[in-house]
């Protein structure tokens, strides 16, 4: 934990945990339901595994989450006073969304997209078969630019090296314009129509993908038209 502000403010208590360096972003990650180490770490891919660890016992520590094993399963869960941070998550998403201004280029990563965008896939509007959807972010360093989406029945896989599978669908995006999707910003036909993402593949599946992906990312919504308070750096 940070040291102390040395105030009775209920603000500065809490600040006393939740000021230092990604800690309230682990708290992102497990109320939108990660509970492995793994999990958080793909969520997290610019934190290394050791700040992550040391930031989860101080959670833990704090009563914040629960660290419980079974065997070699262990599992962080947040405990009611956890739980109880989610709309104060919420609402600074909501507030981030609205007030910060345009994402930088340094703001755009495809591991955290493609993680978030796995976690949000309405399997009921899916195809009934394995359905394999590769993503390809022009632009973008080699080594991030290719990812495979396996969708079937029981679950929703992410990766960045081929699953083996021949692909069922591609999504061809500007990294930036998918994410600005993913955010609100930006709507998929309008993304399609100007050729910022092309979706390629039988037309029922053209025509249904954006249906896939329903957004739970904090504060999806269009940014105020006042001006910025931070610069596209």
């Amino acid at each position: 934990m940070g040291s102390s502000y040395r105030q009775f403010c209920p603000v500065a208590k809490a600040m006393e945990l939740f000021d230092e360096r990604w800690t309230l972003l682990i708290v992102r990650e497990l109320v939108l339901g990660s509970e492995h180490f793994n999990e958080l770490r793909r969520g997290l891919p610019r934190m290394s595994p050791t700040l992550l660890s040391k930031r989860l016992h101080q959670l833990a520590a704090a009563g914040i989450v629960e660290r419980t094993t079974n065997g070699s399963n262990v599992r962080y869960v947040l405990t009611p006073a956890g739980r109880g941070l989610e709309p104060v998550v919420e609402a600074l998403g909501t507030w981030g969304a609205r007030w910060t201004g345009r994402l930088g280029d340094q703001d755009l990563d495809p591991t955290l997209l493609m993680w978030d965008m796995h976690r949000c896939v309405d399997r009921t509007v899916t195809p009934d078969s394995r359905t394999i959807v590769q993503f390809t972010f022009l632009g973008t360093a080699r080594a991030s630019r290719r990812w495979w989406m396996v969708i079937t029945s029981g679950d929703v896989d992410v990766c960045d090296e081929d699953p083996g599978f021949e692909v069922t669908v591609r999504v061809i995006a500007d990294l930036r314009a998918l994410t600005e999707i993913w955010r609100g910003e930006l709507g998929w036909s309008h993304a399609l129509r100007s050729g910022a993402v092309v979706i390629d593949g039988p037309v029922e599946l053209r025509r249904s993908l954006p249906t896939w992906f329903v957004p739970r990312s904090f504060g999806a919504a269009a940014p105020s038209v006042a001006a910025p308070l931070v610069s596209d750096g």
